[in-house]
């Protein structure tokens, strides 16, 4: 065997394969037990400094952006390309070959042949009408010594392991243009506030989104121990200066818009607070952000606001004392509970008053043009698999002998499922007797 014979041999052997896909299996456990992409400090802590210096030369904190796995990835492709290419030709001969070209004698010796007795009732046209009813492509032949009758049905079958390594070559590709023109980020939006750019994960670098974000509000309940119990944020896209959508999110509910998508990931409580009024109707006149101790006015009404004091359990407000005034009254001082409620006479008008705390939320922001590649990777995946399983190539052949005219031969194969394939055999048989009787 020549050395390149030998080359193409090593590449598009099963066992490369099997190696291949065993060691990705196996150290991408690693990738698991080893958080991913933590602080240097985090892995000399936990392992010790050796151990932290042994990561960093495999990129065991970047296992799945490593050289290494990536090198095994590329492998396990190069594989599955070689060994499709080297053994496609031979399934493609089986499916597409001519069914009538095979010889009686080999008929004969197949695991699934029977002789039935017959007679001039039974015509080749009777035949085919029996194939093609059970699905059968038929084909037929004159032959010196007979006539043959050849159907088929499942032949692309066997193209189902073939749809697979293509399946995995199409996730492949999936993830590596996410990986080249996605993103992952994040970044904090204070209520009443809007940004066009977010944070690259890994580097930091500013990312400009090509519209706003704007987080009109933010909503969280506690359970009585203080813990958070659930939040979302009602979120706003802009574009142009032009509100295009709005929606409310919450962690399994995330908001997408040209392909980007923002989840609900975390919340930061702030020291100041948002003041909203509404008419008698309830609905919303005017919001203020209100820094603590700070006066705010609304000029076009006369009024100066503000919170002056309030009582906080850890960093989150419970309750605040608003001092409001307008040009007509007194000023007003009370008490409120975070989100609470208060009626105020506005010259004349009496409107709803409430004040709570001020929250940026935290999103998590992704864009991964590839994952409807890697989508159809698995569509095609499912489809190649039950192709492989569940599905065989089923062939049979019925031959009419000149030299013997009373009987017939009956033979079938099945590449898959020979049990399956065996109770069809013998219900063509059987429809055949019928037919003769």
């Amino acid at each position: 065997m020549s050395k390149s014979n030998q080359i193409w041999s090593f590449f598009s052997s099963v066992k490369l394969a099997i190696f291949t896909i065993s060691t990705i299996a196996l150290t991408s456990v690693i990738g698991t037990l080893v958080l991913q992409q933590k602080p240097d400090d985090y892995y000399i802590s936990r392992y010790g400094e050796a151990t932290a210096r042994f990561f960093q030369i495999l990129d065991i904190p970047d296992m799945y952006g490593s050289w290494w796995f990536l090198g095994l990835l590329g492998l396990l492709c190069v594989n599955l390309i070689i060994c499709s290419i080297d053994r496609f030709p031979a399934v493609w001969k089986q499916i597409t070959m001519d069914q009538t070209s095979f010889k009686v004698d080999r008929l004969r010796k197949m695991a699934f042949a029977e002789s039935i007795p017959t007679s001039t009732h039974l015509s080749h046209d009777d035949t085919i009408s029996l194939l093609k009813k059970r699905g059968y492509n038929v084909t037929r032949k004159e032959t010196d010594n007979g006539y043959l009758v050849a159907g088929q049905k499942g032949g692309w079958s066997r193209t189902g392991v073939y749809v697979v390594h293509l399946s995995i070559l199409v996730i492949f590709l999936g993830a590596i243009v996410g990986h080249f023109t996605g993103f992952k980020g994040s970044v904090m939006i204070p209520e009443t506030k809007k940004t066009a750019r977010i944070f690259n994960s890994k580097s930091s670098e500013a990312i400009d989104l090509g519209f706003e974000v704007r987080c009109d509000l933010f909503e969280i309940e506690f359970y009585d121990n203080g813990m958070p119990k659930e939040y979302l944020s009602r979120l706003t896209i802009l574009e142009d200066g032009k509100e295009i959508l709005s929606k409310d999110i919450e962690v399994n509910a995330p908001l997408k818009h040209r392909g980007i998508t923002f989840y609900q990931s975390s919340y930061e409580g702030y020291r100041d607070f948002i003041i909203t009024f509404a008419d008698g109707s309830g609905k919303m006149v005017k919001q203020f952000p209100a820094p603590f101790q700070q006066q705010v006015e609304w000029n076009e009404k006369g009024l100066v606001f503000g919170v002056v004091n309030a009582e906080a359990i850890r960093d989150r407000v419970v309750r605040m004392k608003l001092w409001i005034k307008s040009d007509a009254n007194e000023p007003v001082v009370q008490w409120l509970k975070n989100g609470e409620e208060m009626t105020f006479d506005l010259n004349g008008s009496p409107v709803t008053i409430t004040t709570k705390q001020m929250y940026a939320t935290g999103l998590q922001v992704a864009k991964d043009p590839g994952v409807w590649i890697v989508y159809l990777g698995c569509l095609l995946m499912m489809a190649g698999l039950y192709a492989a399983f569940f599905l065989s190539h089923r062939r049979v052949w019925i031959f009419f002998s000149k030299d013997n005219s009373e009987t017939l031969l009956l033979s079938g194969t099945a590449n898959k499922n020979k049990i399956g394939f065996e109770k069809s055999f013998q219900e063509l048989k059987a429809a055949i007797r019928k037919e003769i009787n």
